[in-house]
């Protein structure tokens, strides 16, 4: 049986080698894996050692194929993705920031399987027999108002089933267009509070909150990297006043001082307890992760719900500053690898909660 269940799309993720643009790059070689927030939720949580399944569809060629085998080498269950003749695979194009120069991401998604599949295609009540928990993104209902559908139908059905589900806001303006005289911020609102009445875990970062819900941290500015991490306790409970089933919402704490450079933490608030928990902690007090060198950033705030999921299905490390504490250093640990996906270890993760975070070899 498998722990968890996400869903959303999968694509192709285009970039440059290491911190060129484009307009150095091309022509010449690019590098492409695959991405995508649901994907890397699931093959992050089966690299730490949880079992998880991915949903979603694809196209029935040999790039789908690929696809496919490469989350099965993750050790994610891919039996419930639909493999469609309609539609093709989606694509982002990424340019690395650096320094004071910040990453650019450009979609190519018009068109994708998973924005053409309607919701009948997935065999909900089946899949979600002895799941524990399920895990979407604000990204899937982004889509296309297919997708949407699909997207709430499956938070119905996890609800149903009593699965918990957990919904990372994960506001992307420039996917919000699939009511072109609709603003896309007035889109996604009208949308996802469709979809989170069906939610028990609420993620987001510094501004989801804002944009998705119109809940905005007093003395915060994420553009300067200015964030007033005493605010977000209030924000929270907000948050559930506006939907009481809520039990948990986990805020990522980003201070964007260059790309190269963040501070990196996390507030849990449990809802039943009235009770807000930061990580990570010296001496009792927040103190962030300084972040100096990222690799890449994409994928970050995926690598916290991952760990964030994985550490409440895990019984040793399911309290909730334990469990907080594991998905901050798990994600610190993520923006130092190349890729979406979180290829660190349970151990890893430990190791780094446990102090050490020298970056000494390992011999």
């Amino acid at each position: 049986m498998n722990q968890l269940v996400t869903f959303g799309e999968i694509m192709g993720r285009v970039a440059p080698p290491g911190f060129l643009r484009f307009r150095q790059a091309m022509p010449g070689a690019l590098d492409f894996t695959f991405a995508g927030a649901e994907a890397s939720v699931a093959a992050s949580v089966a690299y730490l050692g949880g079992t998880a399944a991915f949903v979603t569809a694809l196209p029935q060629h040999a790039i789908g194929d690929a696809c496919v085998a490469n989350l099965r080498a993750m050790g994610v269950d891919t039996q419930y993705i639909v493999r469609t003749k309609q539609g093709r695979l989606g694509l982002y194009f990424l340019e690395t920031g650096a320094n004071q120069r910040p990453s650019n991401v450009i979609y190519d998604r018009a068109g994708s399987a998973i924005s053409l599949t309607p919701v009948e295609k997935y065999p909900w009540k089946e899949i979600f027999t002895g799941v524990r928990w399920f895990h979407i993104s604000g990204i899937t209902p982004a889509i296309s108002a297919t997708a949407a559908a699909a997207a709430l139908a499956a938070v119905q059905a996890a609800r149903a089933a009593g699965v918990t589900v957990s919904c990372d806001l994960n506001f992307r303006r420039k996917l919000w267009s699939w009511e072109p005289a609709t603003d896309p911020q007035v889109l996604a609102q009208r949308t996802m509070r469709q979809v989170l009445p069906f939610v028990d875990v609420v993620i987001g970062n510094e501004e989801d909150a804002g944009e998705v819900l119109g809940i905005h941290a007093t003395d915060t500015d994420v553009q300067s990297g200015k964030v007033a991490n005493e605010r977000y306790p209030d924000v929270s409970r907000q948050v559930v006043a506006q939907f009481p089933q809520v039990t948990h919402v986990a805020i990522t704490l980003r201070e964007s001082l260059s790309a190269s450079h963040n501070n990196w933490g996390a507030m849990l608030f449990d809802a039943r307890e009235d009770r807000a928990y930061f990580a990570p902690l010296s001496a009792g007090q927040y103190q962030p992760y300084k972040i100096t060198h990222i690799v890449d950033r994409v994928g970050g705030g995926d690598a916290f719900a991952a760990g964030l999921i994985f550490a409440r299905l895990t019984p040793e490390l399911s309290a909730p500053q334990t469990a907080l504490a594991f998905a901050v250093a798990s994600s610190c640990l993520a923006h130092s690898i190349s890729g979406d996906y979180n290829f660190s270890s349970r151990a890893e993760v430990e190791a780094l909660m446990q102090g050490s975070a020298s970056g000494r070899v390992v011999r």
